[in-house]
C-alpha cells in the first residue's frame, strides 16, 4: 500500500477550499450547494454555455448528414460511408485540438485558451454555411472539432478548480449533463431548417458572443496561480511529465481507455437510435419523409431526455456511492439495456418508452468524464491530463466508429444485430474501471 506521504490521493496535503481564497471552511453539513459563491455559479453558467454549443456542433452534423450530403454529393448511395468518414475525421480533430489546447491552458492560463477554442468552433460552424464542396466541408468539420476538444478540457478544470470539495462532483456533473441542451437545441434546429441544413450551421456563430463574457467575468484560479509559481522547469503542460512520469502516465492512458468506450458506443450504438427508430418505421409503412422527421424528434428529444437525467444522475451517484460504482452501473445496465431496444420494440409508441432508458444508461456515464479526469492529476498537467484522457478517448474511438460503418453497411448484417453487438465494448469499460482508483471524498492534487 502506497504511504499516505506520498500517495497522491490522500486527503492531508492539500487544502479543503478547492484552492480559492475566500471560501472560508467548507460546511459540514446541508445540501452540496450551501456556501457557494455567486462567482463559482457564474464560472459553471459560463462552461456550461460553451459545452452546450460545442455538443451542438458535433450533434448538429448527425442530424443534418443526410440532407447535406445528399446535396452535396448528389449521389445518395455514398452517403452512409462519407457520413462515417466525416464522424472520423470530426473525432480526429477532437482529439488534436483537445490535447493541443489543454497543454496550452496549463502553461498560459484557463481564460485565454477557452476564448480561442470558441472563437474556433463557432467561426468555422459559421462558414460551413458557404461550402459546396464535399472535401471543404470536411476540413471545416475537423477545424470545428479542434476548438471543441479544446473547450472541454478547459472548462472541465476551471470548474473542477473553482468549487470547493464537497460540491465539485455534483457541479462538474452538471456541466457535464447541460450538453443535452446543446442536443436539444440541434434536434430543434433540424427539425425547423428542414432540409435547408445550412442554417442550422449559421446558428453556431452564436457562442461568439460568450467571448465577450469570458473575457470580462473570468479570473485564473488560485489553484493554476499558484502552480505557476511552484512548478519547476517547463512541466505545467508538459507531456512528458504526463506520460513519462510513473506517477500519472499509468493513470493517462487507463482513463483514455475508459473514454475510448464511452465515446465509441455513444457514436456507434447510442446515435443509432435514430436510425432504429427510422428503420422501425419504414418497416412498418412509413413513407421515408414521415420517418426521418419522427426519428428526429424520438432521437434528439425523447431519447436526449433520458440521456440528460443520465447526465444528470450520474453526480449526485458519484458523491453517494463513488466514481467507480456508477461507472461501473452505467456500463453493465447500460450494456444490458441496447439489445432490448433493438428486438422489444414492435411501434413507434413502444420505442419512445424505452429510448429514455436507452439515453439514460448509454449516455449517464459521460459525465463522469468531466467529474473524474480532473480528480486523477496535479494542477499544472490537470487540463493536459483530462484533455489527454477525454480526447485521447476520442482517438481510440475511431476505429470502432469505422469498424461500426463497416458492419452496419455490410449486406445482410441487420441493423439491431450490428448494434447489439457493438454493445459488447461496454465489458472493456467495466474491466478498465476495476484498475483505477476511487477519488471520492479526495482533495485536488496540487504537488508535482
Amino acid at each position: 500500500m502506497q504511504d499516505e506521504s506520498t500517495n497522491p490521493y490522500s486527503n492531508s496535503s492539500r487544502p479543503s477550499d478547492g484552492g480559492n481564497k475566500g471560501l472560508g471552511t467548507e460546511p459540514a453539513k446541508g445540501p452540496w450547494y450551501e456556501g457557494v459563491t455567486g462567482y463559482q455559479w457564474l464560472i459553471l453558467v459560463i462552461a456550461c454555455a460553451g459545452w452546450v454549443f460545442d455538443v451542438y456542433e458535433g450533434q448538429i452534423f448527425n442530424i443534418t448528414r443526410n440532407d447535406m450530403l445528399k446535396e452535396v454529393l448528389g449521389d445518395e448511395a455514398s452517403v452512409k460511408a462519407w457520413g462515417d468518414n466525416f464522424l472520423a475525421i470530426f473525432l480526429v480533430g477532437g482529439t488534436i485540438g483537445g490535447l493541443l489546447f489543454g497543454s496550452l491552458a496549463d502553461r498560459f492560463g484557463r481564460r485565454p485558451i477557452m476564448i480561442a477554442t470558441i472563437l474556433m468552433y463557432s467561426l468555422f460552424s459559421g462558414l460551413t454555411y458557404f461550402a459546396n464542396d464535399i472535401y471543404v466541408i470536411g476540413i471545416l468539420r475537423f477545424l470545428v472539432a479542434l476548438g471543441i476538444g479544446g473547450e472541454w478540457a478547459v472548462a472541465a478544470s476551471l470548474v473542477a478548480e473553482v468549487f470547493p470539495k464537497r460540491a465539485r462532483a455534483h457541479a462538474t456533473g452538471i456541466f457535464h449533463a447541460s450538453s443535452i441542451l446543446g442536443t436539444w437545441l440541434a434536434a430543434l434546429s433540424g427539425i425547423l431548417v428542414g432540409t435547408n441544413w445550412r442554417y442550422a450551421y449559421l446558428l453556431g456563430v452564436l457562442p461568439a458572443v460568450l467571448i465577450v463574457i469570458v473575457r470580462a467575468c473570468v479570473k485564473e484560479p488560485e489553484r493554476w496561480r499558484q502552480a505557476q509559481t511552484s512548478v519547476s522547469g517547463n512541466k505545467a503542460g508538459s507531456f512528458s511529465e504526463l506520460l513519462l512520469n510513473p506517477q500519472w502516465n499509468t493513470l493517462a492512458l487507463r482513463g483514455m481507455l475508459l473514454a475510448a468506450v464511452g465515446l465509441g458506443t455513444f457514436w456507434s450504438v447510442t446515435v443509432a437510435g435514430q436510425d432504429l427508430v427510422r428503420e422501425l418505421l419504414l418497416t412498418n409503412g412509413a413513407d421515408e419523409q414521415v420517418a426521418g422527421g419522427k426519428s428526429k424528434f424520438a432521437y434528439g428529444i425523447i431519447q436526449a431526455a433520458g440521456g440528460g437525467l443520465g447526465l444528470l444522475s450520474f453526480g449526485p451517484l458519484a458523491a453517494r456511492f463513488g466514481r467507480k460504482p456508477t461507472f461501473i452501473f452505467f456500463h453493465v445496465f447500460g450494456m444490458l439495456i441496447v439489445p432490448v431496444v433493438c428486438f422489444v420494440p414492435q411501434t413507434y409508441t413502444q420505442m419512445l418508452i424505452v429510448l429514455p432508458v436507452f439515453g439514460f444508461l448509454t449516455l449517464g456515464m459521460h459525465s463522469g468524464y468531466a467529474i473524474y479526469f480532473p480528480e486523477l492529476f496535479p494542477t499544472h498537467i490537470r487540463a493536459t491530463g483530462a484533455s489527454f484522457c477525454f480526447n485521447g478517448g476520442r482517438l481510440l474511438a475511431v476505429p470502432v466508429l469505422l469498424f461500426s460503418g463497416w458492419l452496419k453497411a455490410r449486406d445482410g448484417m441487420p441493423l439491431d444485430y450490428a448494434v447489439t453487438g457493438l454493445s459488447l465494448i461496454f465489458l472493456i469499460g467495466i474491466v478498465v474501471m476495476l484498475t483505477l482508483p476511487e477519488t471520492k471524498n479526495r482533495d485536488l492534487i496540487d504537488t508535482e
